[in-house]
């Protein structure tokens, strides 16, 4: 494996970070990494990463520091409070969030680590855990040009497509607006299994029926052989996209933009939660139009 010069740290080493540092790691990068829980960073460790006790101390090792959080309070904590990377930055050091988080929150960070000289890309991921162990995750960025320039070789060995759609928050926004077309086609899928089947038509043969056709996309292609195989357990959990479409209508009524379908979804998903059903994966939406339909597809495992 060639070495690469650059030093990289990566702070939330949970489904998808571990994965994403892992290949950070196999692309011949030095790697440090924290995380609350010990077991990931033992795990990575054993692959030749190097522990870090706090987000600070990553901070003052590295070149590039990546962040992998659950939400925009939790990055802006890592971020910017006691211990974080702010405190431990130098001017130069590149901070790339790999989080889904509010387009406010990822520009003011952005405009507070700049008065330290810290350069910042906001770089939210899509792909699910698949794309993440594989390194083929799609990666929207937002920020200055010459930190994606200097980060290229590392996002390279964490994504197939990276663009770089604009300025702070760009990524977010780009972010976003993936997530209501995941949250939109998880939620048709749930339907039209449902009415397939109470309907008197085999699910499985009309899925197969209309992948050829104009309904054809990722979510019908990966999805339903697992949800007819009874396994809901998440490749994405339903409650960090319960999280991601709260985030949208916050962005959306900020903005004045009405988002109908996805006012919809949110509705869905945070009725997953309720349910106790906020640990499956998104696909899992399902559940809910079982329910409201009272129509069991099949039982999940």
């Amino acid at each position: 494996m060639q070495k690469n010069n650059l030093t990289v740290g990566y702070i939330g080493l949970g489904l998808m970070g571990k994965s994403i540092a892992r290949n950070i790691l196999k692309g011949g990068f030095s790697l440090v990494v924290h995380n609350r829980s010990q077991a990931a960073v033992q795990e990575l460790e054993a692959e030749g990463a190097c522990p870090a006790h706090s987000a600070a101390e990553v901070a003052s090792r590295v070149d590039i520091v990546f962040t992998n959080l659950p939400d925009s309070p939790d990055v802006e904590q890592v971020a910017l409070g006691p211990q974080g990377i702010l405190e431990g930055a130098r001017p130069g050091l590149i901070f790339i969030d790999n989080s889904t988080i509010k387009p406010a929150t990822a520009r003011h960070i952005a405009e507070v680590m700049d008065q330290k000289g810290v350069l910042c890309l906001d770089a939210p991921v899509s792909g699910g855990d698949i794309g993440a162990r594989q390194g083929t995750l799609a990666i929207m960025i937002g920020g200055p040009a010459p930190a994606l320039e200097k980060a290229l070789p590392v996002l390279q060995a964490m994504g197939k497509t990276i663009t770089h759609v604009g300025e702070a928050g760009a990524g977010q926004i780009a972010k976003a607006a993936n997530q209501i077309m995941v949250a939109a086609q998880m939620v048709a899928m749930g339907e039209l299994l449902v009415f397939a089947q109470k309907a008197g038509a085999d699910p499985q043969k009309v899925v197969e029926a209309i992948r050829g056709g104009a309904a054809q996309c990722w979510t019908l292609d990966v999805k339903p052989p697992r949800l007819f195989a009874g396994n809901r357990s998440p490749g994405f959990k339903a409650y960090m996209q319960a999280k991601d479409l709260n985030i949208i209508l916050e962005t959306a009524r900020q903005y004045g933009i009405p988002l109908p379908s996805a006012a919809v979804d949110a509705q869905l998903f945070n009725a997953m939660l309720e349910m106790g059903m906020g640990d499956l994966d998104n696909s899992a939406v399902l559940g809910v139009i079982e329910t409201l339909a009272n129509q069991k597809l099949i039982d999940s495992k």
